[in-house]
């Protein structure tokens, strides 16, 4: 793919097709990408800004995955395909159903790549955008395996939720409809099989995000506790390189490129040590297993996919984005840091009293897990806040830490009172959960 070439980006307006998209555009690559609706200026303002001084700007077209109409003229003209879309639903209700959610996501998958075989070979390849639940979605991993690309998700899996079982019916046809595709409309297809995508949104209408929407509710004290669940996280930037890699990969006689699994740690550290400080009442209680069970029935979602996973740990073998796509996975709490920062900056997050712009995701680039000052009285408010911040990590976590803090007399007098008042609050809304 030289930088002349025209990629098209499905669902450029969602979480990951933004970060694709403005990759792309930064490289100066030329870009189209698909939105359901060119009349949504409260989406298609902030894609035209992702990179303002990008040598091609970004085109875009009407497209919807339930519709056929749009997706000839999406691919015209194109070398590659990113599919990133993906039909999306409330699957967090109780009136989903796997009728509803399964077929557009099968169906719209196939229209894309019926668009794409159409060309006859003018698109060279395509990667598309899978999820771990095609790898390994069932509910009660084997905590003894690490789970990999050559992996499959059962779908006939009882336990499966409807979002789960569509991601694997999804992939599943996608590669199936290659196979048998004559040899003059076949491409190349790759996968790219993501953990759970955190890191910075880059549009306000990314909070609807189930990533983005599960960190606003841990930052706004949405949730008081946490329930003891563990998911492989892996960084919106890492995804979208990946893809990127993917699609720059040199010509191969086999059209079924490697699925890539991406995913790195599970780590939430940098929440308390780096948010409290500042102002922020982050939830590090744990949600105890009794009030999840009885949450369970009445919640459905609580009761399937959140209550056989308490406790219960997975672990992802991340060897092939690493050797085979160069992509070096970004450190966890640089994700997480990240992520608050810009939520706070497009006001997704509240943004509270004592909030520090030393780090704000639009002055400070991330590279590699390295957060990078502007000046040294940057650097001096960051060791600031660390120290100040040591009080609040885990028993496990102070143990690993020098005790190095010197404060003044009044300041810790302050802080003392401020924490009395936190805890204070913190035990009355845990008080007011356990009644409910």
């Amino acid at each position: 793919m030289n930088l002349r070439s025209l990629t098209l980006v499905t669902g450029v307006s969602g979480f990951i097709g933004a970060h694709v998209a403005k990759q792309l555009l930064e490289a100066g690559h030329k870009v189209r990408g698909t939105v359901r609706s060119l009349e949504n200026e409260a989406k298609i303002a902030p894609l035209k800004n992702l990179v303002p001084n990008s040598k091609f700007p970004l085109e875009l077209v009407a497209a919807d995955l339930t519709k056929d109409d749009g997706w000839d003229k999406a691919v015209e003209g194109c070398v590659g395909v990113m599919h990133v879309a993906s039909p999306f639903p409330d699957v967090t209700t109780k009136t989903v159903t796997e009728e509803e959610l399964l077929e557009p996501a099968r169906e719209g998958t196939l229209r894309v790549l019926k668009a794409v075989a159409g060309t006859k070979g003018s698109v060279k390849r395509v990667v598309l955008t899978s999820s771990l639940a095609a790898v390994c979605g069932e509910v009660t991993p084997d905590p003894s395996k690490k789970y990999n690309e050559e992996d499959w998700t059962d779908p006939e899996c009882p336990t499966l939720d409807p979002y789960t079982k569509s991601k694997v019916v999804a992939e599943k046809a996608a590669w199936e409809y290659l196979k048998e595709l004559p040899d003059d409309e076949k491409f190349e297809l790759a996968v790219i099989n993501p953990t759970l995508v955190m890191g910075p949104p880059l549009m306000e209408s990314h909070r609807f995000s189930t990533s983005v929407n599960i960190m606003a509710g841990i930052v706004n004290k949405t949730y008081p506790w946490v329930p003891r669940v563990q998911f492989p996280i892996c960084d919106v930037r890492d995804v979208a390189k990946a893809h990127i890699k993917h699609s720059q990969r040199p010509p191969t006689t086999d059209t079924s490129l490697p699925r890539t699994a991406t995913g790195t740690g599970t780590s939430q550290s940098v929440l308390p040590r780096r948010f409290r400080p500042q102002g922020y009442s982050i939830a590090t209680a744990q949600l105890p297993y009794v009030l999840c069970w009885v949450a369970g029935l009445f919640n459905k979602p609580m009761r399937n996919n959140i209550l056989p996973r308490i406790g219960k740990t997975m672990s992802v073998d991340n060897k092939r984005m690493v050797e085979v796509l160069g992509v070096e996975p970004t450190a966890i709490d640089c994700t997480f840091h990240d992520m608050v920062y810009a939520m706070v900056d497009l006001g997704i997050a509240k943004k509270a009293k004592k909030y520090k712009l030393v780090g704000s995701h639009a002055e400070v680039p991330a590279v590699n897990g390295e957060v990078e000052e502007e000046n040294k009285e940057g650097k001096e408010e960051e060791e600031k806040e660390k120290n100040e911040g040591e009080k609040e990590l885990e028993p496990e976590d102070k143990e690993k830490k020098e005790d190095e803090e010197i404060k003044e007399p009044k300041k810790e007098e302050e802080e003392k009172k401020d924490d009395k008042e936190e805890e204070k609050k913190e035990k009355e809304e845990k008080e007011k959960e356990a009644e409910k």
